[in-house]
């Protein structure tokens, strides 16, 4: 018997590391020449980018580890995700090319299409029908249309990268998008993941922290997270996260990225607010992991540390990673602005949105009501 169950052990890493060696989904590796790069930077200690609180994440070990995965994969959510596909607002890309002003669209969870000062911009656009390295090993996504199919997207100046989770950075978008993206902006590391893909390296910028560059008139600046990244064991915390912003002459619009609550937020609001928008992580929580995702009252704190006009709760309504209601994150946060007399925007996916005009009312398409029309 301890033979047979050593056998089937032996066979399961060899399985895990053929796996993870020869399956492109997991990506690249950070090898010797980018880690001594990587020194230079202030986030960076010991082969791996740390927080500005450095004890977070909390070091779990095996053991709550292999607990947390047996909760989720056992817990039964009620509403844990819609009964039926999430209807989304098909784009008229034609009416959107001949429009000066910024637009936005959402393509639900954190996958954004921005057009800004004519740039064609996306943003961590995950696409993909699962958030896992295989079709097997997670659940679909919430919505099987998309607001604009990828053949049908414009060509795309830059694509903006927060980190490299399976929800924000998908093998299968990028490689579907190849041909039509000028240039890749991702924090410290990432661009190992791109170039594994077959991305030149000359078309990725990597930023740390705080640095900035330009996307043609555009300001596009690198700010703090408070997450981690990895997408294999052994590769945790090899490459940075963060949020970003984007401004030009009259607009600014920050992007959270994934993101516990911190003092960051006060720090980039000082610094870079007062902003038109802030498109801000509220979902996929639990006090379990409150440390690297906001619950909802801290995302609606955090929007007013950033000094911003009005917020827009993502990373929800795409994927099931959390063990809550998938409404709850809008209802909480729109509870929450509400007392803060912060507006919270909650616009479909693929409805049309302008800076400009951000705090208009949008109907709550999730409700039972709107969902069954």
């Amino acid at each position: 018997m301890l033979w047979t169950i050593l056998t089937i052990i032996i066979i399961l890493v060899a399985f895990y590391f053929l796996f993870v060696n020869y399956y492109p989904t997991f990506g690249g590796d950070v090898n010797d020449d980018k880690q001594r790069l990587y020194q230079s930077s202030s986030n960076y200690s010991d082969q791996k980018f740390r927080n500005i609180d450095a004890s977070v994440p909390a070091e779990l070990g095996l053991s709550k580890t292999l607990g947390l995965a047996y909760k989720f994969f056992t817990t039964k959510v009620p509403n844990g995700a819609p009964l039926n596909d999430l209807k989304v607002i098909k784009v008229d890309l034609e009416h959107i090319k001949k429009q000066d002003s910024t637009q936005l669209i959402w393509f639900g969870h954190s996958a954004f299409y921005l057009k800004m000062n004519g740039k064609h911009i996306l943003i961590d656009p995950m696409f993909g029908k699962v958030a896992a390295p295989h079709p097997w090993l997670g659940a679909n996504r919430f919505n099987s249309h998309l607001p604009i199919e990828i053949k049908d997207l414009p060509d795309i100046d830059a694509v903006i990268i927060s980190h490299d989770h399976y929800d924000h950075l998908d093998y299968d978008s990028i490689k579907a998008l190849k041909e039509k993206v000028s240039h890749y902006y991702v924090p410290l590391g990432v661009s190992v993941h791109l170039e594994a893909w077959g991305i030149k390296a000359n078309t990725i910028t990597e930023l740390d922290w705080w640095q900035e560059t330009v996307i043609g008139d555009l300001q596009l600046i690198c700010t703090p997270a408070q997450h981690f990244s990895g997408r294999k064991i052994g590769a945790e915390q090899s490459t940075l996260w963060s949020s970003w912003i984007l401004q030009n002459n009259d607009e600014s619009l920050f992007f959270s990225g994934d993101s516990g609550y911190s003092t960051h937020f006060k720090s980039i609001g000082e610094k870079y607010g007062p902003f038109d928008l802030a498109l801000m992580e509220c979902g996929q929580y639990n006090e379990m992991w409150s440390d690297i995702h906001m619950m909802p009252e801290e995302t609606a704190q955090a929007g007013v540390d950033l000094n911003a006009r009005a917020i827009m709760p993502i990373h929800w309504a795409g994927f099931k990673l959390a063990l809550h209601d998938w409404r709850d994150p809008v209802e909480r946060v729109t509870t929450a602005g509400n007392a803060l007399n912060l507006p919270v925007i909650t616009p479909q996916i693929g409805a049309v949105i302008h800076l400009n005009d951000s705090p208009r009312e949008f109907r709550k398409w999730w409700k039972k009501d709107f969902l069954e029309e």
